[in-house]
Parts: structure tokens; C-alpha cells; sequence
């Protein structure tokens, strides 16, 4: 016999016979399963089901003929194996139907009810039963030859992040399926204005990778009732293989959530733009709810050493990623999303609550498939994750990480102000000391020796080892939108608010990091000065597409400054001895930062690149390299028409950005 498996079982007898002593055994004793974590496997001559839940005394499957039968058509006793999980296999055809496991464990401190299991790939409305499905039944016509995009790397992505509802719900936005992931399969849509929106908006836009807000199956919308005002992001997990219903056009059939995800998917890879899920692996929206607890109480989440939850999520509870079959949850899942949905990378939401091990496994994973494939994430968490800090995913950790990519605040935070306070201003308010912050974002938080580390706001060494390990923004979804920050925090003059907005993007747009952008800030969308909108209404979320002629210069900014970046490898270096080489800063006052590419960077057209970013309310003059240059983006206008000649010096107008080349 195994010899895993006699440890197993003897620290069971233990712990039954210990409980009467007050003594629990450690789930973090109990044996990993063989196989993969899958837990249906659906042909037309039978089903095998599959539930890894070594803690069981007994497992019941149940098998209903519609997702709201009161009674099961049948219940299965299924089979305990060797590796803690349990087997059955019901013949016949059973497409349609619905299951639930329900986990024998009398000992369990949880009360333990039916659940989908912990891998259900498809669910019934508000996702409480898993449907036995056949998923090639769920791929639109011509998915086998759906492509992703061509890309050399990730310093050629341009990330634009998005909430379905969000983007498309505003009937400004002209969509047939508002709020829907189908909006996004739509062409042609216009604003009143008769400008464009929806996917035409992002390929006029230019942006390389969209990135959806989590969109598996959460718990806080009622999926029975669209029609009531309820919204949330997304980040409260309930069944992480599945999409989430809202967005579905009927989340009642159980393959239509499925279908209209991969429509989605597909018809913005046409449009050659790659898709990036949000995934919250960190923490589930309850504990005794939720699939983990159900088939396997207490193994998937740190506990203190007294039996609590660890909070380090800030919502309750925390993962254990570094337990085996959490590890492996994650990574299986992860290839699940990409092998089923053609996704194209990953953003972490508080990764740092994960382990290294375990996001080095799922960069190899995605390297196996595919190397462009993103990922990235959130390098903190919420509180102190109960597990020790040098094991963990961090910002400041990420040189331990390649391949691995962190949000940059060191640079946000100096170009708008700190992230904890609303408020109060930076760089943008021509504030001095912010400069060498944003320099160290500029060259994506590799070591440079022309970044004084001393200087830097909120980190004392380079974390990155690459410079597309930075993700570089001014603002995202749980944060004021860049136009409500600048009126938070700055007195603002006339005409101030777009000059800044502009000045701020051209920071990251310039950036040798990943540049990332939030949904509407292009055509100066706002929230009411609501910070975390998780849960507000659409009144606040949605973006009025009528803003985009309302600020088309605006828009138009933004358009050429992302035009110039994908036309000129200068810009994207991917490379920390390229950025090295050809990355200089030139001397400036405070309130000003400039730097030069220099040498056909990354043999661009272009021999030598000036960028000078002048927060300042009066204008700036910066001495240039040797050189004949003009202008290609001055005085809030990208492509610029100045057709001046610059030699010898550069006078920048204020609150501007002047971007030259010779």
C-alpha cells in the first residue's frame, strides 16, 4: 500500500479518536491527488466524476434532472481512493443533467451542504449546481481556428483594463447587448455623436490587450434577477472555472455563459487584441460557503495557530497557495482558462499573498504554451499574509520572480499623490522631490545608474529584472479615476485638467515598463469622486460615451501617443542593458523630467529621442543633445504641428510633455 496513504489514514484514526480529546490532526497532513483536479469527465456513454476530499468519511453524488429540482434523480455513493479522492462513473447519457457532491464529515467545525465541487467548469444559475455539459458543444463556429495575435513580447503591450458592465451598459455606448460579454462581438457601434464605441472604440484606440475585470462565476449578483439594479466587480469568488452569468445574455442555460465568453474572446483576437482575466486565487467571498470548505474543510486556507482565519485579503480570509493542492489549484486552473478560453495572460489580484513557488510555476506553465503570454499582478496585499515575507509574491521580491510582472506605485504614487490619501498632489502639482520616483518608473525599476535609489519614494533597491516586469499607470478599477484625483488634490486653473491628464499619460506611455491604461480615462470619464466603486451603481461606473466628442482632443492624445510608441522600438526596449545603454536623463529643474534614447535604440528610424515632461505652471528649457530635432508631440498635441527646428536647447510650454527626434 502507498506508504502516503497509511500516514494518511492512521492520522485519521488519530484525529477521530483525538477529537474526543480535544485534538484536531493538521490538514496539511492529508495526501495530494494523482490526477488532475478535474472533477467531470463527460462522454455519451457515461460520466466520471471525481472529488478530492481526504478528510471524508463518506462521499454522496447527486444527480438532478434541471438545476431547481427539489430531488435528486439519483444519489451514487461514490468510492474512496488511495490519494484522498472519491470516484464514481454514472453510464448513460447524462448531458443536461446537474450535480452536487455532498461530503460526509461529521468532525468538520463547518456545517457542510451540497456543492458544485471545487473545478465545476459549467453551473446553473447563481452557480450552486454543476451542469454535466459537453464542451465542444459551447465553441462558436470557427473556434478551432481562433488565433492569438501576434507579439513579439511584452514590451510591445499596450494594456487597457475593463468591466464589462462598465464599458458597454451607458446607452450612449450603441450596443445591442449591453453589459453583456457579447458587447464586445459588436462592430460598428457609435455614440450619438456617431463616434465610435465598443471594440471598434479599442482598435481605433490602438491598444494591444484588453483587461477584464474578473469575470468568472461570483457570488454577490443575483443572476436571477437582471433586471434589479445590483453591480459588483467581481472580486468574490464562488466557481472559478466558470464565467459569470450576469454577462450572459440567459445565465439560466448553462452553456450560454460559456459560448458568449468564447464569442467574446474570438472576436477581439479577430480584431488583433489579446484578452487578460483579473483572477482573485487570494481569497473566496465566505469560508463555510465556499467549494473549498465544502469538499475540504480548513486544507485551503492559512489559519493562525489558534485556529483563526487569516485575513491578509482584507475580505476574511486568505489561500494557502503554498499547500500542494492549492499550489495546484492555481496553476491547473490557470492552464484550464487558457487551453479552454484562448485567454492570453493573467493579472494577480493581490498576489502578494501568494507564494513565489507557486507564480514561478504558473510563469512556466504559460512559458510551456506560449512565452508572450502575460503576467502580472498586485505586489502587497491588504494586511500581513500569515505566511513568511520572503516566500511571498511582493513587489519588492520580483527580481525573485522573472517573467513575473508588479504595479509600479512608486511611480503613480510620485506623479498624482499617495494612494492612501485622495488629496494630496505630486508631481502634476509641480511639487519638487518627485522626480527621481518617476525616473525609477521611467526606466521600468531596473537598476540604472542614473537613478538615485535614495530619492526614491517606496523602494530602496530595483525589484524588477526586466523592465516589462513594471507596469506603469496613474490610475485602475479600485482607485479615483485620473480626472477626479486632479480635482481632489490640485487648485485647478482653466484648461489645467486636460494639460495634466495628458502630461500624465505621457509619462507612462513613454515608459520602458508596461503601460496600462483604465477604461474611460481616454475621453476624461469620472466617478463622482468615488474611490473604490466596487459596488456602486452605474450611475457612477459607466462610461457616457458622449464624453468622447465632449474631449475628442483628449482622445486623440492619447491615440497618437500609443500610434508612436507601437511605431518605435525606442520605446520598448524590453531589455535592462538595452534601457541601460540607450536610456539617459538629461539635467532639469525640479518639476521637470527629461531623457533621451539615444542611438537608434532598439535600432529605431529615429537616431535620438528627447522626452521632457514639464509639470511646472511656466515653461521650462532643457539643454539637448547634439542635433537637429523636431517636434512630434508639443503643446498638448500628438502628432504635433510645430515645424520648428530644435537646436542646442528646448523650451517647453507649461504643464506639457515635448517629445523631439533628429
Amino acid at each position: 500500500m502507498n506508504r502516503k496513504w497509511c500516514i494518511f489514514m492512521a492520522l485519521t484514526l488519530v484525529s477521530c479518536a483525538g477529537q474526543k480529546m480535544g485534538l484536531v490532526s493538521s490538514p496539511a497532513d492529508y495526501p495530494a491527488k494523482q490526477s488532475s483536479l478535474r472533477e467531470l469527465v463527460y462522454t455519451p456513454e457515461s460520466s466520471q466524476f471525481s472529488l478530492w476530499s481526504p478528510g471524508a468519511k463518506s462521499v454522496t453524488l447527486r444527480i438532478y434532472a434541471t438545476n431547481e429540482a427539489a430531488d435528486p434523480l439519483r444519489q451514487v455513493q461514490m468510492r474512496r481512493q488511495q490519494d484522498g479522492s472519491w470516484t464514481a462513473t454514472v453510464k448513460g447519457d447524462q448531458k443536461g443533467r446537474f450535480y452536487t457532491f455532498q461530503v460526509n464529515q461529521p468532525l468538520s467545525r463547518w456545517k457542510l451542504h451540497e456543492t458544485p465541487g471545487i473545478f465545476a467548469t459549467a453551473v446553473g444559475v447563481n452557480g450552486r449546481r454543476a451542469a454535466i455539459v459537453d464542451m465542444r458543444e459551447t465553441d462558436p463556429e470557427g473556434w478551432q481556428n481562433d488565433r492569438r495575435p501576434a507579439l513579439r513580447g511584452p514590451q510591445d503591450a499596450v494594456v487597457y483594463e475593463m468591466h464589462h458592465r462598465d464599458f458597454s451598459i451607458h446607452p450612449s455606448a450603441g450596443v445591442k447587448h449591453p453589459g453583456k460579454f457579447l458587447a464586445l462581438t459588436e462592430h460598428g457601434t457609435r455614440s450619438p455623436e456617431g463616434l465610435k464605441t465598443g471594440i471598434d472604440h479599442l482598435l481605433e484606440m490602438g491598444v494591444t490587450h484588453v483587461q477584464i475585470l474578473p469575470s468568472y462565476d461570483y457570488a454577490s449578483v443575483d443572476e436571477l434577477h437582471p433586471e434589479r439594479p445590483q453591480y459588483n466587480w467581481g472580486y468574490d469568488p464562488q466557481n472559478y472555472n466558470v464565467p459569470e452569468g450576469s454577462y450572459a445574455t440567459d445565465a439560466a442555460d448553462p452553456m450560454c455563459r460559456i459560448r458568449e465568453m468564447k464569442q467574446m474572446i474570438q472576436a477581439l483576437h479577430a480584431a488583433g487584441i489579446r484578452v487578460i482575466m483579473d483572477v482573485v486565487y487570494n481569497h473566496t467571498f465566505d469560508v463555510e460557503n465556499s467549494a473549498f470548505t465544502q469538499t475540504c474543510p480548513d486544507y485551503f486556507y492559512r489559519l493562525t495557530k489558534d485556529g483563526h482565519l487569516g485575513n491578509a485579503s482584507g475580505c476574511g480570509n486568505e489561500t494557502a497557495s503554498e499547500r500542494e493542492m492549492m499550489h495546484r489549484y492555481i496553476v491547473e486552473s490557470a492552464r484550464y482558462w487558457i487551453e479552454e478560453y484562448h485567454l492570453d495572460g493573467f493579472r494577480f489580484d493581490l498576489m502578494g499573498i501568494h507564494d513565489q513557488q507557486t507564480m514561478l510555476d504558473v510563469r512556466r506553465m504559460l512559458d510551456s504554451i506560449d512565452p508572450s503570454l502575460l503576467l502580472y499582478g498586485e505586489g502587497w496585499a491588504a494586511g500581513g499574509p500569515l505566511l513568511d515575507y520572503n516566500q511571498l509574491a511582493m513587489k519588492a521580491l520580483m527580481t525573485n520572480l522573472p517573467g513575473v510582472g508588479a504595479f509600479c506605485d512608486d511611480m503613480r504614487d510620485a506623479i498624482r499623490g499617495p494612494f492612501s490619501d485622495d488629496h494630496q498632489a505630486a508631481f502634476l502639482d509641480a511639487q519638487p522631490g518627485h522626480e527621481e520616483s518617476i525616473k525609477f518608473g521611467l526606466v521600468g525599476c531596473i537598476a540604472h545608474p542614473e537613478v538615485d535609489m535614495t530619492k526614491v519614494n517606496y523602494s530602496r533597491a530595483p525589484w524588477t529584472v526586466q523592465p516589462t516586469q513594471s507596469i506603469n499607470y496613474v490610475s485602475c478599477h479600485d482607485d479615483m479615476m485620473l480626472t477626479d484625483r486632479l480635482r481632489a488634490s490640485i487648485a485647478l486653473q482653466p484648461g489645467e485638467l486636460e494639460r495634466l491628464d495628458k502630461l500624465a499619460q505621457t509619462a507612462v506611455l513613454t515608459s520602458q515598463g508596461i503601460p496600462f491604461l483604465w477604461a474611460g480615462e481616454e475621453v476624461m470619464r469620472d466617478k463622482k469622486g468615488v474611490h473604490n466603486s466596487y459596488n456602486s451603481p452605474d450611475s457612477i461606473n459607466q462610461i457616457d460615451w458622449s464624453l468622447k466628442s465632449q474631449n475628442l482632443d483628449l482622445f486623440r492624445y492619447y491615440q497618437g501617443l500609443i500610434a508612436l510608441r507601437r511605431a518605435h522600438p525606442a520605446f520598448r526596449l524590453g531589455d535592462a542593458d538595452l534601457v541601460r545603454r540607450h536610456m539617459h536623463f538629461l539635467p532639469a529643474q525640479d518639476g521637470v523630467v527629461a531623457f533621451v534614447l539615444r542611438d537608434h535604440a532598439g535600432g529605431d528610424a529615429w537616431n535620438n529621442i528627447v522626452v521632457i515632461l514639464n509639470s511646472r505652471r511656466e515653461q521650462a528649457t532643457v539643454e539637448l543633445p547634439q542635433g537637429n530635432y523636431q517636434a512630434v508631440c508639443a503643446d498638448g498635441q500628438c502628432p504635433s504641428t510645430d515645424s520648428r527646428t530644435y537646436t542646442g536647447k528646448a523650451t517647453v510650454s507649461a504643464q506639457t510633455a515635448l517629445i523631439l527626434h533628429d
